[in-house]
């Protein structure tokens, strides 16, 4: 799966939150200043063309949806990131954001419950 650019990421946001929708309801949901609407309809093709999105003809315009689920992205960017980052080590990623503060104990508390319980 290839990485996507930041404006395919956000494309492909607008599109795991609506399901199924029209260039013009893609545009809505980008941040301001709103694209145009032919940079919007070219960034869906390319998306198309890297297997992340299909569409259906309703009469005469096309309707797309996402065809890679946001949690299989998000697998594969995570995977991406802590190979890059932090020498494929998931221990090492976390202990970054603890060092930074980004993350609380209770937090780390919970990532170990659930770990815990994923082992039953």
């Amino acid at each position: 799966m290839q990485k996507l650019a930041k404006r395919e990421e956000q494309i492909m946001q607008a599109m795991w939150q609506l399901g199924h929708a029209f260039i013009k309801e893609i545009i809505n949901e980008m941040p301001d200043p709103k694209p145009h609407y032919n940079t919007i309809a070219t960034m869906v093709k390319i998306l198309e063309d890297k297997g992340f999105l299909e569409h259906e003809a309703v009469g005469n315009v096309f309707r797309y949806y996402p065809v890679i689920s946001k949690a299989l992205y998000q697998q594969h960017a995570m995977k991406d990131i802590v190979t890059q980052y932090f020498d494929s080590s998931y221990p090492n990623m976390l202990m970054f954001f603890a060092k930074e503060q980004k993350i609380s104990e209770e937090e780390l508390n919970e990532i170990v419950n659930l770990i815990k319980s994923q082992k039953k």
